[in-house]
C-alpha cells in the first residue's frame, strides 16, 4: 500500500501569499482520456494490458487535435501505455510528450480483463471498485487510496509549471483521471466515483478566485472549443 502524501492545491507557490491574480489562476490542467480500444468498447477493465486504439479510437484522437489546435502547453505528460501515447500523438503532441509512470491506469490486479458483471458474479452486487478495491493477480492491484497518491504526485508536478502561468496536459485513463479530479478538489479517494468519464474526452481543471475548480468535465471534442 502506498503511503498517503500531503498535497494542498495552491494557486501560488508555497511560501507566497494566496492571490486571485497569480499566474496559476490563468493556467489550466487539461486531462484527456485515450481513445477507444477493444476492451474499453466491451467494458473490460484495462490497466497493464497494452492495447492499441481501434480505428474508431484513432478517429476520436484525431478529433481532439482539431479542438486543441496546436495549443502551447508548458508540459505534456502521458501514461506509458500505447493507447495514451497514441492519443497524444494523434492530438498533435507526440514530439513533446513525456512519459510518467504515475499516469498509468488503476491496477486492477486479478480483475484485469474482466467486466463489471463478471466481477459482481464473484463478489456480489455490493462490489464497488472505489470502496472495495481488487485482489492481487498477475499484478498486486491497488486501492483508491493508492491511486490517489499517484494522482497527487502528478498534480504536484503539474503545479510547478502552472505556477509559471503555463498550461499542462495529461493523456491517461478513465479511472486514473477521475482520481486526479478528486485529488485536485481535496476530496477523499472514494469520491472519484462521482466523476464519470468517457473515452476521447477532454476535461479541464483550474482555479477560480484562487480556489481549485473543475472548469470542464467529460467533454467530447465536438462540444469543446479550446481555449475555453
Amino acid at each position: 500500500m502506498s503511503p498517503n502524501i500531503r498535497l494542498t492545491v495552491r494557486s501560488t507557490r508555497p511560501g507566497e501569499p494566496f492571490s486571485e491574480h497569480g499566474a496559476a489562476n490563468k493556467a489550466r490542467l487539461v486531462l484527456v482520456r485515450h481513445g477507444q480500444t477493444e476492451w474499453s468498447l466491451s467494458g473490460k477493465h484495462t490497466s497493464v494490458t497494452d492495447l492499441p486504439l481501434t480505428p474508431a479510437g484513432e478517429a476520436e484522437a484525431a478529433a481532439i487535435a482539431e479542438v486543441l489546435n496546436g495549443h502551447s502547453f508548458g508540459l505534456v505528460l502521458s501514461s506509458p501505455r500505447q493507447r495514451a501515447i497514441r492519443t497524444a500523438e494523434l492530438a498533435g503532441y507526440g514530439d513533446q510528450v513525456q512519459l510518467d509512470e504515475d499516469l498509468a491506469e488503476f491496477d486492477y490486479g486479478a480483475y484485469e480483463g474482466l467486466t463489471t458483471p463478471q466481477i459482481i458474479e464473484q463478489r456480489g452486487a455490493n462490489w464497488n471498485l472505489w470502496r472495495n478495491g481488487v485482489p492481487a493477480g498477475a499484478t498486486p492491484g491497488e486501492s483508491a487510496a493508492d491511486v490517489q497518491v499517484r494522482a497527487k504526485r502528478v498534480i504536484a508536478r503539474a503545479l510547478e509549471t502552472m505556477w509559471d502561468g503555463r498550461d499542462v496536459i495529461c493523456f491517461a485513463h478513465g479511472h486514473f483521471l477521475r482520481a486526479m479530479a478528486a485529488a485536485w478538489l481535496g476530496l477523499r479517494p472514494v469520491d472519484a466515483q462521482a466523476f464519470s468519464l468517457a473515452t476521447a474526452t477532454v476535461s479541464v481543471l483550474g482555479f477560480e478566485h484562487a480556489q481549485p475548480v473543475v472548469v470542464r468535465w467529460n467533454t467530447p471534442p465536438g462540444m469543446l472549443q479550446f481555449p475555453a
